[in-house]
């Protein structure tokens, strides 16, 4: 089976309809039928639960959080040892905090990251990346 962990850029770019969706789409559709986990760090989460509401206010927010789970996505949580290495790889690298625990999720689950942000160009030599 293969592995995502989606960061907030990818999720994001599929609940709005962006350019770069459609593999996003083609994971949460393999990911309901079983061919894939599709993951999702809760610190990722929390990015796109603030972005989501900035822009689109607070009913599309709790749509957006009510289908997290129906989309077939796993809800990562954070333990200490994975804070530990998100701080580390923050401390060694130019990005942001959350997307430092992209990375290390993607590490711990040996998962592909998914993701469309550069600042994850740093980081391809520590994780396989799906750029969308």
């Amino acid at each position: 089976m293969n592995n995502f962990v989606l960061d907030s850029f990818a999720l994001l770019r599929f609940i709005q309809k962006e350019p770069g969706n459609e593999p996003v789409k083609t994971i949460l559709d393999d990911a309901r039928s079983g061919k894939a986990c599709a993951m999702l760090n809760i610190i990722n989460m929390g990015e796109i639960i603030y972005t989501v509401q900035r822009r689109f206010g607070l009913q599309f927010k709790l749509d957006v959080v009510m289908n997290i789970s129906r989309l077939g996505i796993v809800v990562l949580p954070v333990p200490n040892d994975l804070v530990f290495r998100a701080a580390e790889l923050k401390a060694r690298f130019a990005m942001s905090y959350a997307g430092a625990f992209a990375v290390a999720s993607s590490i711990e689950h040996k998962a592909t990251l998914v993701t469309g942000d550069q600042e994850f160009r740093q980081a391809e030599h520590l994780v396989n990346i799906l750029w969308i």
